[in-house]
């Protein structure tokens, strides 16, 4: 390879993460942005969660869909829809409007992020490098939700909430011109080809009514015929897609990747630990406004330590840590971090000081992200042969993006719930809102316990170059994903 061929291949990298920033931000960047955005609109504290996880749930329910459809193609035109929907949002005037335009937002930025680490699996086939830019796209994943919170307070503080989503337009549009320059157009399965249309609708349709059902556990309570009623439909929707993933030629989600002990581990794995991470951000970021009174722009900033130390991580030690120890124990001591954080975060009191009860707890927080995702990715792909790359990427992402938007409901429910309660018994408001914040961290420290269990017991040391060897079973010609290793011409 020669030193142009490699300056435009990282090139490219840069670019393709660029774009999945912009998108990986707006999962968080509202958040500093909530109480602003409850008082102009309306919300309930509960409702508000939707602002979020409408976003996270079209993402995730469309992931895989969006994946199978092709690349440059459907990439410009997820930009396109990413970037319509984020003006709707900064226009909007009622909660209906908002929440309606982050949903088509999510689905734009599934469509415009689908196969990226699929890509980047296949332009870097050699482990050294390949860690090296997965630590490059772990930082994306992982800090880019804290650079979410830094730019939404930013952003709020100085102007209004309106330009947390008015600055997605510009970007959009450099990101699509950049693409349409370095993306070489390759086609995929496509809607007219046997892409599953109607397993994406039947996903995404039982997530969302799962959101939609734990959402509404505070008003009808978990036991009532409405919440048993949806709960088992929901269910009934996600367990039609799953048989019929298992029977037609071209599935969103083949059974087979779950041959893979590391497919499935890091899945699990996944699932558990961005319970914990949402909540964090979520309800971090309320606390610090309604509890100890910090402005949006003091929530950024507040945020800004573990942001930075995520990145020097992810992006200078984190490739040669896992080649050094290799990516289970990397991921074993990010894991235990975040616990310790987790644990930091359920003793913040009312009168929390920054230094002594905030700043540990953000830097632990950031320290055990920057290490973990990278890793997490690593086994995730190493459990996957080539052909079956993009779908697995597909997979990781879309496990993440739901056990967030579904852990984060939880988390708002059962933390409303507590805060009410707490309020019944004569607290004040300032003690209820903290009580029931710890709640829910002491939730997602005990789900990351069992993430570690799941890291120790399931997952399995494994590189690149093993899947490439084809250690499993490579996919039959017309099951394999057609999109995972685009061209990329930067002439």
């Amino acid at each position: 390879m020669t030193a142009d061929t490699d300056r435009r291949r990282w090139l490219a990298l840069y670019v393709l993460c660029t774009g999945v920033l912009m998108i990986v931000l707006d999962a968080t960047v509202v958040n500093v942005a909530l109480p602003s955005i409850q008082e102009d609109l309306n919300f309930t504290q509960n409702n508000l969660a939707w602002v979020v996880n409408a976003y996270l749930i079209a993402f995730g329910g469309l992931l895989l869909l969006a994946g199978r459809l092709g690349h440059r193609r459907i990439f410009l035109a997820g930009l396109a829809v990413f970037t319509a929907a984020s003006l709707l949002c900064a226009l909007a005037s009622s909660q209906e409007m908002l929440i309606a335009a982050r949903f088509v937002q999510g689905a734009g930025g599934a469509a415009a992020s689908a196969v990226t680490l699929g890509m980047i699996v296949t332009m870097f086939p050699e482990p050294r490098e390949q860690a090296k830019a997965i630590g490059v796209f772990g930082f994306v994943a992982s800090a880019g939700g804290s650079i979410g919170l830094l730019a939404g307070g930013i952003l709020t503080d100085l102007i209004n909430w309106h330009w947390i989503f008015f600055v997605n337009v510009p970007i959009g549009l450099l990101t699509a011109l950049l693409a349409v320059r370095l993306v070489d157009s390759r086609p995929g399965i496509g809607i007219g080809e046997g892409a599953d249309a109607p397993g994406a609708v039947l996903v995404t349709g039982g997530l969302m009514l799962a959101v939609y059902t734990i959402l509404g556990v505070e008003q009808h309570g978990w036991t009532s015929a409405r919440t048993l009623i949806l709960a088992g439909v929901s269910a009934a929707l996600v367990a039609a897609f799953v048989l019929r993933q298992a029977r037609i030629e071209k599935p969103l989600m083949p059974l087979r990747l779950f041959h893979s002990r590391n497919v499935t581990g890091a899945n699990i794995v996944m699932a558990l630990l961005v319970v914990g991470m949402f909540g964090v951000f979520f309800l971090g970021a309320l606390y610090l406004q309604l509890v100890l009174g910090y402005d949006p722009l003091e929530v950024g900033l507040a945020f800004l330590p573990g942001s930075l130390l995520m990145g020097v991580l992810s992006l200078g030690f984190t490739d040669k840590i896992n080649m050094r120890f290799g990516p289970r124990r990397v991921l074993t001591a990010g894991l235990c971090l975040l616990l310790v954080a987790m644990l930091l975060f359920a003793r913040t009191p009312v009168d929390g000081d920054y230094l002594t009860d905030l700043f540990p707890a953000l830097f632990i927080f950031g320290a055990g992200a920057g290490v973990a995702f990278p890793a997490l990715m690593m086994l995730a792909m190493s459990g996957a042969t080539p052909q079956d790359a993009g779908l697995a990427s597909g997979l990781v992402n879309t496990t993440g993006q739901v056990g967030g938007a579904i852990g984060l409901a939880l988390l708002a429910t059962l933390s409303t719930e507590r805060t009410k309660s707490l309020l019944e018994d004569g607290e004040s408001t300032a003690a209820a809102l903290t009580g029931g914040f710890h709640l829910a961290y002491l939730i997602g420290a005990a789900l990351a316990v069992v993430a570690i269990i799941a890291a120790v017991t399931v997952l399995r040391e494994g590189s690149p170059a093993a899947a490439r060897a084809g250690h499993d079973q490579p996919a039959a010609p017309d099951e394999a994903e057609p999109a995972t290793g685009p061209a990329y011409d930067l002439a």
